[in-house]
Order: C-alpha cells, then structure tokens, then sequence
C-alpha cells in the first residue's frame, strides 16, 4: 500500500530559523525554573544560573537532544496491547481527566463522577482506535491530594490497554509508579516494558514548574518515558506571530529535554508541539482555529528533524455539541496532523475547551479516527490494482460486482462504516426515525456499556493495588 506524502508547511530553511531563534532563546533571555535542585543541575553542566532564571547554551541543548531516546513502547497489563511512539503509527488517548461531564441521557453539563470514569474506562477498552484509555474524569468527591492514585488503580484494573491519568505531584507520582511496578512484575520488569509515560508542561512563556519536575525525576529516574508539551498560546502566553510562536514553543521543549537528560540519560522523549492560540474576541484559548492545524504540521516537521516522535493537539474543536463546526474543526486539523506524519494527537473524549468530558465525544473521536486512517493509509497501484485483464473481460457496459478480482480486494480498499454511519436511502433512513449521527452515536455508546467487559485482574494483585492506595490515601490525605 502506497504511503500518503508527508504534508509539509515549512521548508528546511524556516525549520532552521526557527531552530536557531529557539536556541538563541534559550542562550540569551533563558529559562525560569522553579526547582532549586535541578538549577543546581543546570548550573553544573554549563549553563547560566542567575536566581531563577537559567541560560543554557547551544551545546547542552543539543548534547540532550543527542542523548534523548527517540522511539519507545507502552505496554498494558495485556502486554500484546501496546502504544507505539517513533513507528509511524497512529496513536490516541482519551483525556486523562475533566472535572465536569456532558451526562450520555441529559446532554446537561454536571460535576464528574467516579461511576463516570469507571464508564469511561470500559468504553476506552472496547473503542478499536483508543489505544491509551484515560481516566477521563476527575471527581471532586475523591481528595485532589490523592485522586491521581485512584484513579490510576481504576484504571490498570478496569482496562488491558496502556493507561494515563494526570499526576498531581512527586509524592503521588511515587505511589502510582508503585502500583504499575506491581502490575508489570517489579522495577526491572517496569523498565524493560514501561506501562506510564510523565507529561511535563512548560508554563507559556518560558518557565518549568517544580510540580512537574519532581514528577519528571521520578517517572524518567524509574526509567519510563517522558513527554513535554507546553501550549503557548499565540498573541497571549506567545507573541503574536505563528513563527513566533514556534520559536517560543520548540525552546521550552528542548529545556524540558535537557532537564530530563541530565536525571536520566537515554530517557525517551515525546515531543509535544502542542501551541494554541488565544481568540482576540473572548480572550480564550482555541481548540479548533486553521492555526491549530498549520502549527501542528510545522511542529511535526521540527520534531522529525530531531528525530523525536511528535504529540500535536489536533482532532478538537470550539464547539459544545457533535455538530457541523466540531465535525469540520476535528477532522480539518486532526487529517492535517495524521498527514505531517505526527504520532498522536489532542485528547479525545473533550468537550469544547476543556469544558468537559464526555462518553459520546469519545466515541465521535473514535469513528473520526477510523475514517481518517483510511484516508492516511493511501492506496496500492500495481498491476493487480490496476486489473486491466478484468476490465477486459467484463467489458463495456459491463458490472464488476460478482467478479473474483471484486470480491478479493473490496475489503482492503473500501472503508466500511459501522452502523453509526449512514448511507441508506433518504426514505430508508426517514422510516428509521430520521436520526442524527449523535443520535445513532449515543445508541452506540449505550450499547457497548451494556455488553462489554474487559478482563479482570488478577485478584492477588487487585488487592495489592487496593492497599497501595489506601497507604496513599492515609499518609497523603
């Protein structure tokens, strides 16, 4: 099967400017870092300490970059069901959290529920293209000082596939690589077949929190994966200019690289180039802008000429319902990503602006993703394909629809809809009760709740796992 062309918005000498303005970023105005250790860290291998603010010159820069590992796999509990980052694969994951939830029944926004993450869990383990399940929600009835540790014990018990919540800080972050030290067998195991990656984000513009380095330093001191997205937003946390924007963005990802190198030499890295930009009529940031889509592409082209696989917030929308704007700002910018050759994309499962989660938007995700892999997976032209010999053997005014060479190849050419799609005739689908594609999403998602079940835990290590966040929940709370 031929491969689509990579999609390109920056020629190789505007990824060089760019490149350089970060580096000189980097040298001149620098970075704040709010850890003091890892100032300490920084000042040690060459750079500029001055207070809080660390400059750090072109060779540490690109000694970590050098240095940073550049594919890596995470693993679930079932070990055949991977994520696979610097393989030219495709990769979702549902959010690991909103604090408010689009309820399946009402469609009403209301407070997030721990039944609304358990859903979520077993519908992230039974949608085709999820490959990372989320916890999804983030209930305020469970203590935000040690909510992530729930949540990931839910999470490794309820699904097969690789997992991800948002970790709260270096004192849980310890807890829940306890809990996935447990699930894959001990510390060696964990190493060998990492199960969790760290997500650090840049504050825009040009600082590094303390919170998330300290997660940083367990995950990567543990030997699991990181990934650093900061989301400068054009015009508010970044200048004004798209280009701008890049520079800023590409200079805190190498300072998070660099940080990570320096605890942990080798750690593979995910490259998040993941700007916005900020609505100059509400003064928010968007989710759906064409800027979304043309900054994600040349983010994709930065990330590749280092080498790094690529996370781009693509594939998610402004709007507050499934409607015509979601279904062209989703499938505009997330076919755009799929084409510049990223790895994975923005969070599936939102609602608007992080205004929400929701089991229906998870699903729209899931079937959009369907749809655009066809489109990425391009098609073969070979002789077979061509089938010149059964053109002439059926012949003008013929039909092809009982031929072999038909029969043999429609499968793998022709993307075939589940039911949630509709190509029936107008009267067919008006005698059906004439439904939207939410409608038919919300049956769909109804059912699968209804009838599938992953496989459960083991229960020797179930019950680990329920005391590992009980000593959480007893010394953190």
């Amino acid at each position: 099967m031929a491969e689509i062309a990579r999609l390109q918005a920056l020629t190789k000498r505007e990824i060089e400017a760019i490149k350089d303005a970060s580096l000189v970023i980097l040298q001149d105005t620098g970075v704040m870092v709010h850890h003091d250790e890892m100032l300490r860290l920084l000042g040690a291998a060459g750079a500029k300490v001055d207070g809080k603010i660390a400059r750090l010159p072109e060779t540490l820069v690109m000694d970590a970059v050098g240095r940073a590992g550049k594919q890596y796999v995470l693993y679930g509990r079932d070990k055949t069901r991977t994520a696979r980052f610097g393989y030219r694969e495709l990769v979702l994951m549902s959010s690991p959290g909103q604090f408010a939830w689009i309820d399946l029944e009402t469609g009403q926004r209301r407070p997030a529920t721990i039944q609304d993450t358990h859903d979520a869990i077993r519908l992230g383990d039974a949608l085709k293209n999820i490959t990372i399940v989320g916890a999804m929600a983030q209930p305020e009835t469970i203590s935000e000082k040690y909510r992530d540790v729930v949540l990931t014990g839910e999470l490794v018990k309820a699904t097969t596939k690789p997992t991800r919540c948002w970790v709260r800080n270096g004192a849980t972050a310890r807890y829940l690589l306890e809990i996935y030290r447990t699930v894959a067998g001990g510390d060696v195991a964990l190493r060998t077949q990492p199960m969790v990656e760290a997500f650090l984000e840049p504050i825009s513009p040009l600082q590094l929190p303390g919170d998330g380095l300290d997660i940083v330093k367990e995950f990567a001191q543990a030997g699991q994966p990181v990934s650093i997205g900061p989301m400068a937003m054009t015009a508010g946390t970044a200048p004004g200019t798209l280009a701008a924007t890049l520079a800023q963005e590409n200079a805190e990802i190498l300072a998070g690289i660099v940080i990570t190198q320096l605890l942990a030499p080798g750690t593979p890295i995910m490259y998040g180039g993941i700007p916005h930009i900020m609505d100059p009529r509400t003064g928010i940031c968007s989710f759906g802008s064409p800027e979304q889509g043309l900054m994600a592409v040349a983010m994709t082209q930065i990330a590749h000429s280092y080498g790094f696989p690529t996370y781009v917030n693509v594939g998610l929308t402004d709007a507050k319902l499934p409607d015509a704007q979601a279904g062209m700002e989703k499938a505009a910018t997330l076919l755009l990503g799929m084409l510049a050759g990223a790895d994975t994309f923005g969070h599936c499962g939102i609602c608007g602006t992080d205004h929400a989660g929701s089991l229906l938007w998870l699903a729209f995700d899931d079937e959009l993703m369907s749809y655009l892999k066809r489109i990425a997976r391009g098609f073969a032209v070979r002789a077979e394909h061509l089938a010149t010999e059964v053109i002439h053997s059926v012949g003008p005014a013929g039909n092809f629809l009982a031929e072999e060479h038909t029969v043999r190849h429609f499968r793998e050419e022709l993307w075939l809809p589940t039911s949630v799609w509709t190509r029936q005739p107008y009267d067919l689908w008006q005698s059906e009760g004439a439904t939207s594609f939410a409608d038919r999403l919300r049956g769909h998602v109804s059912d699968l709740l209804a009838t599938h079940q992953p496989p459960p835990l083991d229960e020797s290590l179930s019950r680990e796992i329920d005391r590992i966040v009980a000593s959480a929940i007893r010394e953190l709370g």
